[in-house]
């Protein structure tokens, strides 16, 4: 078992949202116990998989690993009790690819495979590299400082997968306010109580998140009907007149699958962006090393990707008995694969805790790997590729300009504030 103070840690938003906490609860984790049971107060005990090894083997084993028998997000007992009662059995709120096995998985994610494929988008990059200029402009008429975070990363790939999807541009402040409070459900500047969620009763907790999930499915059921009566050239209208095995997609299935692209399709992305720059003011000599050589930047993405993994962890339940890196795993056992943790594995990564544009090879586990690595992965470095190239002609020098925060949050978690001062021409 693992020390009950490194449990509480792991699973604490505000470790989290510090960081620091978490990452020495994870290189402790990776000395002493990398793979050991954790039980912390109020959860169910379940696996810490903490080096990147162990993360690789598990995700490429997806039918004796699976994502939708228990909770993919670490949850506590009283909260998965809810989330059954509210779903009629189900520990999921959202059943979208990331909580779904084959055959479903295969079936669901083939629907839109296509679009996010790498020769699909190319013909995206001409408007993508537009709405990323749009967004310098906007960013060099605040003059010398800004809120990066705020001011440029959370809009601009929210922006781009709005158009993907087919979102009109009004919505997006709405579905960048529920974005916030659906991953930043812990956080109190974040969710829509703003109390902390240690400080609600579980009911509250799960509440507070149902009624996010409910204005999504209601915004996306208008959509639906909108593209059934008129299908366009976008992802709505895959899904709304996608079908699965001759039959309309279900009605849980199509909204989690809205749900999904117009969360994880920017707010990852809107993070590692945020996280890049903080990182390269705190690092002027990795900023003059791209400065001077703009070859650098896709060693900038894969960086800013590994340095921030915006997803920290997904759950894996065992569908038999198994042996993972000598420990005797049991049918039905919970598994949490850390990603952060992974992405520090000393084992892997030369010097770790450096943020490094050079850094060769950089094989990060934060887009997962096998059955269920990222749909939108190539979508996400196209957009930060495009944003560099273009912010780098411009970009003279940037500084921090106060201290960046962190959201609090134990799942998905990125910068929510990076006040910087720059110079552009």
């Amino acid at each position: 078992m693992i020390p009950q103070d490194v449990a509480e840690t792991i699973v604490d938003p505000k470790a989290y949202g510090a960081g620091k906490p978490v990452d020495e609860a994870f290189a402790w984790l990776r000395r002493e116990a990398p793979l050991a049971q954790a039980q912390p107060e109020g959860f169910d005990p379940f696996w810490v998989v903490t080096r990147h090894a162990d993360i690789l083997e598990v995700e490429r084993q997806n039918e004796l690993f699976h994502n939708g028998d228990r909770s993919t997000v670490l949850t506590t007992i009283n909260a998965d009790q809810k989330v059954r009662e509210l779903m009629g059995g189900s520990p999921h709120l959202v059943r979208s690819l990331v909580q779904m096995d084959n055959p479903d998985h295969m079936n669901y994610r083939r629907l839109t495979q296509g679009s996010f494929i790498p020769q699909n988008l190319r013909a995206l990059e001409a408007r993508i590299r537009e709405i990323a200029n749009g967004f310098i402009d906007r960013m060099a008429a605040h003059g010398d400082r800004c809120d990066f975070a705020r001011d440029v990363a959370f809009l601009y790939p929210l922006h781009v997968i709005m158009e993907v999807l087919g979102v009109p541009e009004s919505d997006e402040p709405r579905m960048l306010k529920l974005t916030q409070e659906l991953f930043g459900s812990a956080d109190p500047d974040l969710n829509r109580t703003g109390t902390d969620l240690s400080e609600m009763d579980v009911g509250t907790g799960v509440d507070t998140i149902q009624s996010v999930v409910m204005d999504f499915m209601t915004y996306f059921n208008g959509i639906t009907e909108d593209r059934r009566a008129k299908p366009r050239q976008d992802i709505a209208s895959v899904i709304a007149n996608g079908q699965i095995e001759g039959q309309p997609l279900g009605y849980i299935e199509a909204m989690g699958y809205y749900i999904i692209v117009a969360t994880a399709g920017h707010d990852t992305t809107s993070s590692t962006t945020a996280g890049a720059l903080w990182a390269l003011a705190e690092n002027p000599e990795q900023f003059a090393k791209i400065k001077a050589n703009p070859a650098l930047i896709p060693g900038l993405i894969e960086e800013s990707i590994r340095w921030v993994t915006p997803v920290k962890h997904f759950m894996r339940t065992a569908t038999a008995d198994a042996e993972l890196a000598g420990q005797k795993i049991a049918k039905g056992d919970w598994m949490m694969l850390s990603y952060p943790s992974g992405n520090r594995d000393e084992a892997v990564f030369k010097d770790p805790f450096k943020f490094d544009v050079e850094r060769t090879p950089n094989k990060h586990v934060a887009f997962g790997y096998g059955a269920h690595v990222c749909l939108g992965q190539h979508l996400a470095r196209m957009e930060m590729r495009v944003l560099w190239e273009e912010l780098f002609k411009r970009l003279e020098s940037v500084e921090l300009d106060g201290q960046p925060r962190n959201m609090q949050a134990a799942f998905v978690c990125g910068p929510k504030s990076v006040p910087i001062r720059f110079k552009m021409h």
